[in-house]
């Protein structure tokens, strides 16, 4: 909650800074537990819209590689109505996220050429 709260904290202008808030309710652990259930093993706390706050239905509990598809900057690409990361994408076609990388940013490929 602190990088939400308190300036000095060095992630507060990724979170607090940029109005990333916890919700009142949320500010006692209580209600948080309540509305959350306890952590699953292997799980982090994840915000869906990463810009809006901690509150109930906007977190869910997220694995590390979900949570690492969800930040603001990762590279989004389109393809055949579907819009995913570079990482997702390089997962789902087996090549290598550089090469998508190098070939959208360096060679100024379109999503849709192969």
């Amino acid at each position: 909650m602190t990088r939400c709260t308190n300036s000095n904290h060095p992630k507060y202008s990724d979170y607090g800074g940029r109005g990333i808030r916890v919700c009142e309710r949320w500010h006692t652990f209580e209600n948080f537990l309540e509305d959350m259930g306890p952590r699953p093993d292997g799980m982090t706390l994840e915000r869906v819209l990463v810009n809006e706050g901690y509150e109930p239905g906007n977190c869910v509990w997220a694995t590390r590689k979900r949570q690492s598809n969800n930040t603001r900057s990762n590279t989004f690409l389109e393809h055949a109505g579907k819009r995913q990361t570079v990482a997702e994408w390089s997962d789902e076609t087996g090549l290598a996220y550089n090469t998508i990388i190098a070939r959208i940013h360096r060679l100024g490929w379109s999503a849709e050429r192969r």
